[in-house]
């Protein structure tokens, strides 16, 4: 396995980054565990969850299957940089969501009761929270921090600008800020190039993208739809509407003798800014596939042909639209 720091820390997480969110809805418990196991086999030790995932309000799904295979014990906790995240509705009450301190002190709370753990490594905001100030935010971060309970701070769909403005605020306080910002960025999803991943840069934020096989079709949709497998409503209305970039990048894949799903990966690790992008498997299967990807070297030449077929906005702003 290789590893990488996370942004501007000391803190050491696997290229890949283990996703959790089908643990519950889609994996069953004695699967999720075998790939968490697994996971660790491979050397992965980067988890990924958030609070609402599971997705039946308020109940943690995901993050209790988790804290159950922690406690089994051998060493899973010590092993494991486990996130997970704040923001998601998880009740009906009035304070029951968003980045308040109020919610921010019980969702970690519940995050830690669920997780079966005393703290987190890195706790995330899954979104931004226009109604509450930084002040707040950070004042309740910097109290959960102060008492251990969480290490470090990340970000989860913030703007450039958001980016900037918390580390400014957090940098005001003599706090450490953000450390990481999770985003959507693959091949076919590239907006972030414009302003996100800048701010990243200039902030020392680690990058870690989510959905980096953009719903599937990055992951030889083309090739599974001949083989009869079949993709939900929304994922074949992506196909159908790329369906001749996916044809030519399925049989770019081909030229060069490598799955698609990998290159995809491939192309995210070669980014400089990208600390691990987030694998979702539902399979142990899926997992043990996906390590392909670290060891794909992409030429010069490759690159410019990805870059051809899902071209981005044109690099940063605002040279991206102006001069």
């Amino acid at each position: 396995m290789q590893y990488a720091r996370l942004g501007r820390t000391g803190l050491r997480v696997s290229r890949l980054c283990l996703g959790t969110m089908n643990f519950g809805p889609h994996t069953t418990e004695e699967d999720s565990f075998a790939i968490m196991d697994r996971a660790l086999e491979h050397g992965i030790n980067f988890f990924d969850t958030a609070n609402v995932y599971g997705f039946k309000m308020g109940e943690g799904i995901t993050e209790r299957i988790i804290g159950r295979w922690l406690a089994q014990g051998g060493g899973r906790r010590e092993k494991t940089v486990l996130a997970t995240k704040v923001f998601g509705k998880m009740g009906e009450w009035p304070n029951e969501s968003g980045l308040s301190a109020l919610h921010i002190k019980r969702a970690c709370e519940g995050s830690l009761k669920r997780l079966q753990t005393d703290y987190i490594d890195l706790y995330q905001m899954h979104h931004i929270h226009r109604e509450t100030p930084w002040e707040e935010i950070w004042q309740a971060m910097g109290q959960l921090v102060r008492e251990g309970k969480v290490l470090y701070v990340g970000s989860s769909n913030f703007a450039g600008w958001h980016i900037a403005q918390a580390n400014e605020a957090a940098a005001e306080r003599k706090f450490m800020g953000l450390v990481s910002e999770q985003c959507k960025y693959s091949l076919a999803e590239r907006t972030v190039e414009l302003e996100v991943l800048p701010a990243c840069e200039s902030y020392g934020l680690g990058v870690i993208p989510w959905s980096p096989l953009a719903s599937g079709i990055l992951g030889g949709a083309l090739k599974k739809a001949a083989e009869g497998r079949r993709a939900e409503g929304g994922v074949k209305e992506m196909i159908e509407k790329n369906r001749e970039k996916i044809e030519r990048y399925e049989a770019l894949c081909t030229e060069i003798g490598e799955k698609p799903a990998d290159v995809a990966l491939a192309w995210l690790l070669a980014k400089p800014v990208v600390t691990a992008p987030i694998i979702g498997p539902r399979m142990i299967e899926q997992l043990d596939g996906s390590l392909r990807s670290l060891e794909i070297k992409l030429s010069p030449e490759t690159m410019a042909k990805l870059d051809a077929i899902w071209p981005g906005p044109g690099g940063p702003g605002p040279e991206a639209w102006a001069w």
